[in-house]
C-alpha cells in the first residue's frame, strides 16, 4: 500500500469516525469469527463463534457470580461445581488440588470419612508396571474357566454409552482415551461400531434389541455375533444388559430421523423407521432361561459373559444364585447400576423413584450371593455417579471389583451438565448426532482428555490406598471406613451395612500384572 492511498484512508478515518469504528469492529469480529471456527482446542467457541466465548468469560467470574447471586460450589445436580471442577482440572492435566480445607459438612448423615494408617505404605515401594505409575490392575480374572479369560489392565472404566446417544466424535475421543489409559469401552446398547476400534479393549453390550448381532426379522443370531467377535480380537467381553438404573423394565426408541444409513447398518434395523429396543428380551423370560442364553454366547465365542441390571424386586437374584449354585453356570461379571445412574433420555418418575441406590442394591446381591458361596467366583463391577476417588472407594470396600464411569468421562471431554441430552441440541457436542455441534469435540484433543482423567482419578485411588496402608485399592475393607450417623456419631462402612466383604488374598501388585491375551 502506497503512501498516497495511507493518507486518503487515514483522512477518511478522521472524517467518518463513526463510519470507521463500525467497520473495524466488524472486520474484527469477522476475524475472530473464522479464528473460532477454526480452531479445535476450545469446543464451545467451536460451535458459537464469538458468542462462545461469553462462557469461559462468565466461568471465570463464575465464582463470584454464584457467591452473590446464584448458586454455592455444592449445589448444583447432579455433580456440583466443585466435582466438575476436579474433573476438567484433572482432564487437562492441570492443578485439581483445592486450598483452605474442606467445606463439607463432616457430621451430616452419610459423609465417608476414609480412616488413614500412623504408617502408610510406603510409594517408594510401589510397583509401576510398564512405566505407568497409574496402573491399577483388577484382582481378578474374568471368566477363568472360558476359552478367552480376561484381566481389565484398569479397574477404572468407561461404561455403557451406545453411539446414537453419543455422537461419533464424542465415541472416537472415549475409545482413544480409554485406549491410552487402559482401560476398557463399553459399547452400549447401540452395538459395536468402527468408532470404537481405535484401539481401546472392548465389553460389548447387548440389549433387548439384540443390535448389530440379529437377523433381518430382528431376533439375536448368534453367528452373527461369532463373526463380527473373530474380526475383532478388541472385543474381550460379552455384557448382557437387562436394566439401566435411571431406567429399568423401560424400553427406548431412537427416532426415524436419527436412524440414517451408518447408524441402520451398524444396528442391523431399517434406515428411517423409529428404532425400538423393547422393554424385555425376546430370548428368555426366566432365570433358566437367561442362564442358559449366558452359556450358549460363551460357548460360541470363547468370551466371558456377564449381565448388567438394576436393583429393584430380590427375588430374582435370588433364583439366580440357586441355579448358578446348581449348575456351575451362569454370569462370569455381575454390574450393579445404581438408581443415580445417568441416561440420554428417561421420564422423571424412572429417573428419580424405579430401581433403588447403588449402596442399597449392591448390598442386597451380594451378601445374598455370598450366603450362596458364589460370591468370589463373581467379578463386581459398581455404576451410577461412582466417577470420584471417594466414591471409588466406598464401592471397592463393598466388595467392587472394577468401577464403570459414564457421565465422568463425559465431563472430561467436554461435557458442560447443560442436561440436553435427550434433546439432540447438546451444545458441547457430545450427547447429538448434530453435525455442527458435532464437530466441536476433537477426538484427538478430547481423547487425551479422557485419558489423563482416568489415569488422574487411577493415581489418587493408589495414593489413598497407600495412606491407608495397602499396595492396590482392591485391597479397601468397610473397616477402613466410616460413615456419619449425624453430629458426634460415626459408624464402619461395615458395621452400618451389616456384612464383610471376600477376604482379598493379595500378595503384590506386580503378581496381578499378567494379561491374558486372546488367541486365534
Amino acid at each position: 500500500m502506497d503512501a498516497k492511498m495511507m493518507n486518503t484512508i487515514l483522512n477518511w478515518i478522521e472524517t467518518n469516525p463513526l463510519s470507521a469504528t463500525w467497520i473495524g469492529l466488524f472486520l474484527f469480529l469477522a476475524l475472530v469469527f473464522l479464528r473460532d471456527i477454526t480452531q479445535k482446542k476450545h469446543t464451545i467457541q467451536r460451535n458459537f463463534p464469538i458468542v462462545g466465548r461469553l462462557r469461559y468469560f462468565l466461568e471465570m467470574i463464575g465464582p463470584e457470580l454464584r457467591q452473590y447471586w446464584v448458586a454455592n460450589d455444592k449445589e448444583e445436580r447432579p455433580f456440583d461445581r466443585t466435582e466438575r471442577s476436579w474433573i476438567y482440572a484433572t482432564a487437562k492435566g492441570q492443578n485439581n488440588n483445592f486450598g483452605f480445607g474442606t467445606t463439607e459438612i463432616q457430621y451430616e448423615p452419610g459423609y465417608p470419612i476414609i480412616k488413614h494408617k500412623a504408617f502408610p505404605y510406603p510409594e517408594s515401594k510401589a510397583y509401576v508396571h510398564n512405566s505407568d505409575p497409574s496402573c491399577i490392575p483388577c484382582l481378578k480374572i474374568i471368566g477363568p474357566n472360558r476359552k478367552f479369560p480376561y484381566r481389565p489392565y484398569s479397574i477404572v472404566n468407561i461404561s455403557a454409552m451406545s453411539f446414537g446417544s453419543l455422537g461419533k466424535n464424542a465415541v472416537l475421543a472415549l475409545n482413544r482415551g480409554a485406549r491410552d489409559s487402559g482401560a476398557f469401552h463399553n459399547t452400549g446398547e447401540g452395538g459395536l461400531s468402527h468408532y470404537h476400534m481405535e484401539g481401546a479393549d472392548i465389553v460389548w453390550q447387548i440389549g433387548t434389541g439384540y443390535f448389530g448381532a440379529r437377523d433381518n426379522t430382528g431376533k439375536f443370531n448368534l453367528d452373527v455375533l461369532k463373526e463380527k467377535v473373530g474380526k475383532n480380537a478388541c472385543v474381550k467381553m460379552i455384557e448382557i444388559k437387562l436394566s439401566q438404573g435411571a431406567k429399568p423394565g423401560k424400553g427406548g426408541i431412537l427416532p426415524a430421523k436419527k436412524v440414517n444409513a451408518e447408524i441402520a447398518s451398524i444396528r442391523h434395523v431399517p434406515e428411517g423407521k423409529d428404532c425400538i429396543s423393547p422393554n424385555s428380551h425376546s430370548e428368555f423370560t426366566n432365570v433358566k432361561e437367561l442362564v442358559s442364553f449366558i452359556e450358549k454366547i460363551a460357548n460360541g465365542t470363547g468370551l466371558p459373559v456377564g449381565i448388567k441390571s438394576a436393583v429393584g424386586e430380590i427375588e430374582f437374584w435370588e433364583e439366580l444364585a440357586e441355579e448358578m449354585k446348581r449348575t456351575s453356570q451362569g454370569p462370569d461379571f455381575i454390574t450393579i447400576d445404581g438408581g443415580e445412574g445417568g441416561t440420554g433420555a428417561a421420564p422423571l418418575t424412572y429417573a428419580d423413584h424405579v430401581s433403588l441406590p447403588f449402596k442399597i442394591g449392591f448390598q442386597r446381591v451380594y451378601t445374598l450371593f455370598q450366603k450362596e458361596g458364589l460370591s468370589d467366583r463373581v467379578v463386581w463391577i459398581g455404576s451410577g455417579k461412582l466417577g470420584f476417588p471417594d466414591r471409588a472407594v466406598v464401592a471397592i470396600a463393598m466388595g467392587c471389583d472394577l468401577i464403570n464411569i459414564a457421565r465422568e468421562a463425559m465431563l472430561s471431554i467436554g461435557c458442560i451438565q447443560a442436561q440436553k441430552c435427550h434433546t439432540d441440541h447438546c451444545p458441547a457436542g457430545v450427547a447429538t448426532q448434530n453435525w455442527w455441534l458435532q464437530r466441536g469435540v476433537d477426538p484427538e484433543i478430547k481423547g487425551k482428555r479422557a485419558a489423563k482423567y482416568i489415569q488422574g482419578f487411577r493415581k489418587e485411588l493408589l495414593s489413598l490406598a497407600h495412606s491407608c496402608g495397602y499396595e492396590h485399592p482392591g485391597q479397601f475393607t468397610g473397616q477402613d471406613i466410616e460413615i456419619s450417623m449425624g453430629m458426634n456419631r460415626y459408624q464402619t462402612l461395615e458395621g452400618l451395612l451389616g456384612y464383610k466383604r471376600d477376604e482379598v488374598k493379595f500378595t503384590k501388585l506386580q503378581d496381578y500384572t499378567v494379561f491374558p491375551k486372546r488367541q486365534a
